[in-house]
C-alpha cells in the first residue's frame, strides 16, 4: 500500500524534471562517413532557448554514429559535442535563479548514457556559463564544453 502512494509523487518528479528542461530543434545535419549499405555518420546541430533566461539561445553540434543500429536505436553516440550560447534577446533573469541548474538532456545511447547542458551563474562576472557534458565518463574524464552569455542590455537600452 505504501508503495502504490509514491507512484504519483514519483510521477509528479519526473513530470517536473521533464517540463523544466529545454527541447531542441534540429538545424542540419552533415554526414562525416560514408556507409554503403547502412545510414553515413553525421553530425547534428541543434538549438534550444534556456527555459528560464529568455533572451538566452543555445546550439549544440554532436556526432552521431550511423550504421544499421542506429535505425533501431541500439548505437551509442561518441562523446563528441561541442556548444555556443548568445544573447538574441534582451535577457530577463528570474528572481531566483539557481546558481547551477540543468537546462538541457539528451539521450545519446540505449544504456543511460546523455549530454546534458548545465546554466550556471557567475554572479561576480553577471555572466551565464553553459556547460554541455556527457554523463557517460571516457578514459577517466567526462568530455565536455563551454560557452558563456554576458547578462547585457539588448538593444540601445
Amino acid at each position: 500500500m505504501k508503495s502504490m502512494a509514491t507512484l504519483p509523487a514519483l510521477f509528479f518528479c519526473m513530470l517536473i524534471a521533464v517540463t523544466c528542461t529545454a527541447l531542441a530543434d534540429d538545424v542540419g545535419c552533415l554526414d562525416t562517413t560514408f556507409k554503403l549499405l547502412s545510414p553515413n555518420d553525421t553530425v547534428c546541430v541543434s538549438a534550444f532557448e534556456d527555459p528560464k533566461v529568455s533572451g538566452v539561445t543555445c546550439h549544440i553540434s554532436q556526432a552521431r554514429k550511423g550504421g544499421w543500429g542506429s535505425v533501431l536505436g541500439l548505437t551509442e553516440d561518441p562523446s563528441r559535442f561541442s556548444i555556443a550560447c548568445r544573447q538574441t534577446g534582451p535577457i530577463t533573469l528570474p528572481d531566483k535563479l539557481p546558481d547551477q541548474e540543468n537546462v538541457f538532456s539528451e539521450k545519446t545511447s540505449v544504456f543511460f548514457k546523455k549530454t546534458k547542458v548545465i546554466r550556471m551563474f557567475d554572479r561576480k562576472h553577471n555572466t551565464l556559463v553553459y556547460l554541455a557534458v556527457s554523463t557517460k565518463v571516457v578514459e577517466g574524464s567526462p568530455q565536455n564544453s563551454i560557452s558563456t552569455v554576458p547578462v547585457m542590455p539588448w538593444g540601445g537600452k
